[in-house]
């Protein structure tokens, strides 16, 4: 997926803090929430994105520590869903 098609997915929900189910090309779907951090535009551009996984989620909304997120290369998606 291109930069613009996960931008108007993550914009088209009405609270940007939404869990998505990633589809990828060559690995099995994860849970995730995209986050927006201080980099975002500069990731956003390059088409990475900074996602907090499945069981780090509720720790993440707590504690907010950027070790418990993950940078994915938006091109190896192949479909966004709500979870």
């Amino acid at each position: 997926m291109t930069n613009d098609q996960i931008e108007k997915h993550l914009q088209n929900v009405s609270e940007s803090k939404k869990v998505f189910r990633i589809h990828f090309k060559t690995r099995n779907s994860i849970q995730g929430m995209f986050i927006n951090t201080g980099d975002y535009e500069d990731l956003k551009s390059k088409n990475f994105w900074r996602i907090v996984t499945g069981a780090n989620i509720d720790n993440w909304k707590k504690s907010k520590d950027m070790n418990l997120a993950r940078i994915f290369n938006g091109s190896e998606f192949t479909k966004l869903s709500l979870d």
